[in-house]
Order: C-alpha cells, then structure tokens, then sequence
C-alpha cells in the first residue's frame, strides 16, 4: 500500500509522519486490496483535522476527523475508517451471496456558496446498481452520489432523504 501523508498549515515532523502511517497501516490486515491511501493534516485556529482517503480496486473510503490535538484527530480518524472499511467488508459479503457483484467509483463533492462553482471534481465512474451506489455513498459518508446505472447505462443520483431512507434520481433522454 502507498501511502502519502501531507501536511497543510502545519511542519510535518517525521514523528508525525510516522504515526500516521502507522496507525494506516493496520488497513492492510483487514482490506489487502487498498493501493494507496492519503493522510492529510492540517491546522485551522485550534481545529486539528486529520482526513484519510482509501483506494482500493475502484472503491474509496473516506473519513476525517477533528480535534483539538493533531495526534488524537489520526486516533479519531482511524476509529472512523476501521467501523466504514468492516461495514463495507459485511455489505460485500452479503452481495456476494446475494449477486455476486463488487462496487466501485467516487463520490462528487462541490460545495456551492454564492451561486458559483468553486470547486470542481473528474472521476472514472463504473456501471453499478442503485443498492451498489447506496453502499458506495455510505462509505464515502455524503447524501447524495452520482453513478451510471449498469442495467440502463444512463447518469443516475442515489440520495439520503430526510427520513431515513434513501431516494433515486433516473435521468430521461
């Protein structure tokens, strides 16, 4: 597994380092699949946040966590990840008995404030199933993710209602 540890408004000792990449490789024993996992640290006021993404064939698991020390915001983001990665393993096994499929591709994340776009984001996405799509938004832990439906082949949105539930958006040529 690569992994690649950045720091943003704060020096990145070695000992900071280190920890990180660490507590991130304990990943491996449970997913050995994961290709590469980025760690960032930053420091905002007295926010310490540390933001963890993991790639693992087409699949990202992302958390992040924030405190007011940079060691125990790495503590509170590996808790985060280790409960995400054995949800992701117990749904994949329920869908291997049940389908037979595996999931796959990336959230889009644009925060809008005043009417334009400030951020904006490409990724690959693969055909999937809406319970396929649900699984993968849980794990990236946003409302709403944009996949191409495998039966179809058109753009679909899956969203977390207010309820509870969850609700699909079918795009019509």
């Amino acid at each position: 597994m690569n992994i690649i540890v950045n720091g943003r408004h704060l020096d990145l000792t070695p000992a900071l380092k280190d920890y990180a990449e660490e507590k991130i490789k304990k990943f491996e024993r449970y997913f050995s699949n994961i290709t590469e996992a980025i760690v960032t640290l930053s420091i905002e006021k007295y926010r310490h946040k540390a933001e963890v993404l993991l790639k693992a064939n087409g699949v990202l698991i992302q958390a992040e966590g924030i405190t007011g020390e940079i060691y125990s915001s790495i503590d509170e983001v590996v808790e985060k990840l280790d409960r995400q990665v054995k949800r992701y393993k117990e749904k994949l096994v329920s869908h291997r008995k049940g389908e037979g499929k595996s999931a796959g591709v990336l959230s889009q994340k644009s925060p809008v404030e005043t009417g334009r776009i400030i951020k904006r984001k490409r990724f690959d996405m693969k055909p999937m199933g809406p319970d396929e799509a649900v699984m993968q938004m849980e794990l990236l832990d946003k409302d709403f993710f944009v996949f191409t439906n495998e039966v179809s082949g058109d753009i679909n949105v899956v969203y977390r209602r207010r309820d509870g539930n969850f609700g699909l958006i079918e795009a019509v040529k």
